[in-house]
């Protein structure tokens, strides 16, 4: 197997050639249609940027819908904490943040997480029983660890599934991924 560093170049190769707008309108859909989202109090979503699939959309549909909506800020030491936004310019009329990804105002509040709060996670590849190829900063693994009861979700295109993943212990297995075709419900224990 490839090592994560040659793992992410291919991946993230094969994401830009991926992506389109028809599929991000189809991913969109499905997560406003998913049971676990329509019934969040609380949604964590990531700004997208680049060949990732379009959350932008995702969370100005939740925003309308009353949902508490928050995005995360990259700190120190590889830590991030969330961020509720009540208006989507609230990111894009901000600065970039750490990586060039819009961050919310570090003043704006961070929500109460329960059992019913769900993690919308980037990557750039997974498994079907949720292993996950992030970026390598560690960013969700840290977070999660911390807040189990948290449910996740990623966005993936197709073809961003993979047979198998270089994982290491604390790599982040997610619950459930999205992609434009289909719903996993993955095996993440």
């Amino acid at each position: 197997m490839h090592s994560k560093k040659d793992l992410r170049k291919h991946y993230s190769g094969v994401r830009k050639a991926a992506k389109t707008e028809d599929k991000d309108k189809l991913i969109c859909t499905r997560v406003l249609a998913e049971e676990r989202v329509a019934g969040a109090q609380t949604v964590l979503l990531f700004a997208s940027f680049g060949s990732e699939p379009d959350t932008w959309d995702i969370a100005e549909k939740l925003l309308m819908s009353n949902k508490a909506v928050a995005f995360p800020r990259c700190g120190s030491e590889g830590h991030m904490t969330f961020h509720t936004v009540g208006d989507i310019s609230q990111l894009r009329g901000g600065e970039p943040g750490k990586y060039g990804i819009f961050e919310p105002g570090e003043v704006l509040p961070c929500p109460d997480f329960n059992r019913g709060t769900v993690c919308i996670v980037p990557g750039l590849a997974f498994t079907l029983n949720g292993g996950r190829l992030g970026y390598g900063g560690g960013y969700y693994d840290r977070f999660l660890s911390v807040h189990k009861d948290i449910y996740t979700i990623a966005l993936a295109y197709e073809e961003l599934i993979a047979p198998q993943l270089p994982l290491e212990e604390h790599d982040l297995r997610v619950d459930q991924i999205i992609t434009e075709e289909r719903t996993v419900l993955c095996n993440a224990e």
